[in-house]
């Protein structure tokens, strides 16, 4: 069963990643690009048929390993 984990920054931690690429788009004359904001999708292949499960074992997994808790929240789903 393919779970899906989006993890983002939180409110008011610094992106300069997407800040860059926000300048960019304004160059490249992209000017209706109010703002960006970046994420990281990670979708886990998870040997169960048990879909609560499933999104249990990425929910601890995020918390304990693919997400810094301290600057990022994270949202598990069934993909």
């Amino acid at each position: 069963m393919e779970i899906k984990a989006l993890i983002t920054l939180k409110n008011g931690v610094l992106d300069p990643q997407a800040k860059a690429i926000h300048h960019a788009l304004l160059a490249h004359n992209f000017s209706d690009v109010k703002s960006v904001k970046m994420a990281k999708e990670i979708v886990l292949d998870i040997d169960s048929q048990d879909e609560s499960y499933a999104i249990a074992q990425v929910e601890k997994m995020c918390q304990e390993l693919l997400a810094n808790t301290v600057i990022e929240d994270f949202e598990v789903m069934r993909k």
